[in-house]
Formats: C-alpha cells, sequence, structure tokens
C-alpha cells in the first residue's frame, strides 16, 4: 500500500538537524568576519579574539534556541527563520558594501558606540539599509518555506505572520544591541572596525530570536495554565 504521509525531505532532516544548522550559521559568520576583517586595520591578535568571542556568542545562542524550542522533526519555524535572516542578512550586506564601500561603513562603528540606542538603531538603518530589509524579508520567507518543506503541519506548529514580526522585531533590536556591545567592547581595546560592528549584529540577532521564542512559549505555557 502507498504511503500517503511522505517522510520529510533529506535536505529538511540533516539542514534542519539540531546540530549541522547552527554549525552552518556558526561558519557562516565566520567567514563572513575573516572576509571583512581583510580591510580593517585591526591587529590579528585582537581581530581572531573577535571572531573567537563572536562565534562563541552565536554558537551560545543556538545552543539557548535549541534548548528552548527542541527540534522534534526536521526543521522548526525558529531555525528556518533564523537561516533565512541570516541568508537575508548577509545579502544586504553585500549591497550596502557595494553601495557606500568598507571604508565608509567602517566609520559607522565608532559613529555608534558613543550614541544611544534608539540614535544607534536610526544610523544603522540609514547605513546598512539592505542588512535590515534583508533580514526582515528573510525571516518572512520562514512562513512558504515551512509550508513547502512541512505541508502537513498545523496552525501551530507553523509560523504564522505576526509571530514572524515579532521575532524579526526582536531579531532586529538585537542586532542593534550586540552591535553596540562590541562596539564599545572594541573601544575599550582602542580600535574600531566593521567586523566588530557586524559581529555583534550576528550575536544579537542570534539572541533576539532565542529571547523572543522563550517569550512567546512561556506565554502559552502560562495560558495553557491558567485556561
Amino acid at each position: 500500500m502507498m504511503n500517503l504521509d511522505p517522510q520529510p525531505h533529506w535536505l529538511a532532516r540533516s539542514i534542519g538537524s539540531a546540530a549541522l544548522t547552527p554549525a552552518l550559521l556558526v561558519g557562516v559568520v565566520g567567514l563572513t568576519l575573516w572576509a571583512l576583517g581583510h580591510s580593517s586595520s585591526l591587529a590579528s591578535s585582537n581581530q581572531a579574539l573577535l571572531i573567537a568571542l563572536t562565534l562563541v556568542a552565536v554558537a551560545a545562542g543556538c545552543a539557548a534556541l535549541a534548548w528552548i524550542r527542541p527540534q522534534r522533526a526536521g526543521l522548526s519555524p525558529p531555525h528556518v527563520m533564523l537561516s533565512l535572516g541570516f541568508g537575508g542578512m548577509l545579502l544586504g550586506l553585500l549591497y550596502d558594501v557595494a553601495q557606500a564601500g568598507p571604508s565608509r561603513l567602517d566609520s559607522l562603528c565608532s559613529q555608534s558606540a558613543g550614541l544611544s540606542f534608539m540614535d544607534s538603531l536610526a544610523l544603522h538603518i540609514e547605513f546598512l539599509p539592505g542588512m535590515h530589509i534583508g533580514m526582515l524579508a528573510g525571516g518572512l520567507l520562514a512562513i512558504p518555506s515551512l509550508r513547502l518543506l512541512r505541508p502537513h503541519c498545523g496552525r501551530y506548529l507553523c509560523s504564522l505572520l505576526a509571530q514572524n514580526l515579532i521575532c524579526s522585531g526582536w531579531m532586529l533590536l538585537g542586532m542593534t544591541a550586540g552591535a553596540l556591545w562590541l562596539a564599545r567592547w572594541q573601544l575599550n581595546i582602542g580600535t574600531s572596525t566593521l567586523p566588530g560592528m557586524l559581529g555583534g549584529m550576528f550575536v544579537g540577532m542570534t539572541w533576539g530570536m532565542a529571547f523572543s521564542v522563550a517569550l512567546y512559549r512561556g506565554f502559552f505555557a502560562w495560558r495553557n495554565r491558567t485556561a
């Protein structure tokens, strides 16, 4: 008898695994920061420390997300959204670098380090529009992507538009908070670079997603207890 309940595609099972998905994201972050580091004046030892710090923080955020939202079967909505958000952010970064040039974007780090959170957010959106639009667009692509990869999942399991917008908002806030954190840390060691600011954005984006998922899962758990 023909099986009418097909198993998830091998790509969904492998890339959606709890081990491979974070490894891919951490690897992409490392390669991006290493490539941008060639145009930076940061000393090699400090650059290696910066990249290592960023990778550890991103990996820890992915681990926290996997603990908060375990992947039961293949791709989970938060991991899909985070992965596509990273992809959109990187494509937008290529556009921003092509439009403004690395040297102009490199000055953003020192400019934003002394600003308030909202002023820094406005500055980043002004000079890095591609990154922010790409991240938001990539996150929203999780909805049709999950419908294609997991056609039998229900409304509760699949990411809805409102939930994705909330998660995207937290990732956006996390990007700015992370950029400020690493930018100010860099100033303490007497330097300021674009890779440092972008590393903070990657870290903040990952932890913003983890925090958002923790909030809505905590809300549903509380609602079920009080129902």
